[in-house]
């Protein structure tokens, strides 16, 4: 998961992002927009609601190259100065996408502890959903949900500060492991789910080809026996 740098701190961009992460234009020079990025009181940059957002709403792609954790740290850190922030989004299949490099504004959307969105993984592709609906002028964010395989002690935690300022604040960005484990059997959970609707979906439109088929046969052999019948008369 992600975490920002300010290699990029005071750039602006006044844009909206379809959930490919590219602009979309309603016509010859004018943008329409739904989210944008500007700076924030939580950290460095963040990316805002422009206008109201609906619950569940697919509202941009993490993007940005996808390398081997091998390459990722070969790169790593992205600022020296600063070697805990990364653009860095670890994927399942184990490689992970460097926002820093083709990147969008997915890159700045900040951590929070009492997230309004999700991360949502397609295919080995990121998308950044809404978890309830988002008012105009409120700032997106997500759990980042860091976890880093040594003992989580009073220094390394402070390595990892968390402002996101909300009651549920765990005061750093690193998820407790127990909690980790839950989410990741949650989304199992929902993949699961999803695949057998999916299933029940196809199965139903397969049932329904399979009944017009049937019918259009009838129609056929009622056709040919009224022809029969039109020719021996």
């Amino acid at each position: 998961m992600p975490s920002k740098s300010p290699i990029s701190a005071g750039r602006d961009r006044d844009t909206l992002q379809s959930p490919e992460g590219e602009e979309e234009r309603s016509a010859p020079g004018r943008t329409r927009r739904r989210i944008q990025m500007r700076r924030s009181d939580v950290h460095g940059n963040g990316v805002f609601a422009v206008q109201d957002l609906a619950e569940g709403e697919t509202l941009i792609e993490y993007k940005g190259e996808v390398i081997s954790w091998k390459e990722a740290l070969r790169r790593h850190p992205h600022d020296p100065a600063q070697p805990n922030h990364t653009f860095y989004f670890h994927i399942d299949d184990g490689r992970v996408i460097d926002g820093n490099v083709k990147g969008n504004d997915a890159r700045w959307i900040n951590h929070s502890c009492e997230p309004n969105c999700e991360a949502d993984e397609v295919d080995g592709r990121v998308y950044i959903k809404a978890l309830r609906n988002i008012a105009a002028g409120e700032e997106l964010n997500y759990d980042y949900g860091l976890i880093i395989d040594e003992p989580y002690t009073p220094k390394l935690l402070s390595e990892f500060p968390c402002w996101c300022g909300s009651e549920q604040c765990r005061g750093t960005l690193l998820t407790p492991k127990d909690e980790d484990e839950e989410k990741k059997k949650k989304k199992k959970a929902r993949k699961k789910a999803d695949k057998k609707k999916a299933e029940k979906k196809e199965a139903k439109k397969a049932d329904k080809k399979k009944a017009e088929k049937k019918a259009d046969g009838k129609k056929a052999e009622k056709k040919s026996a009224k022809k029969d019948k039109s020719g021996k008369d």
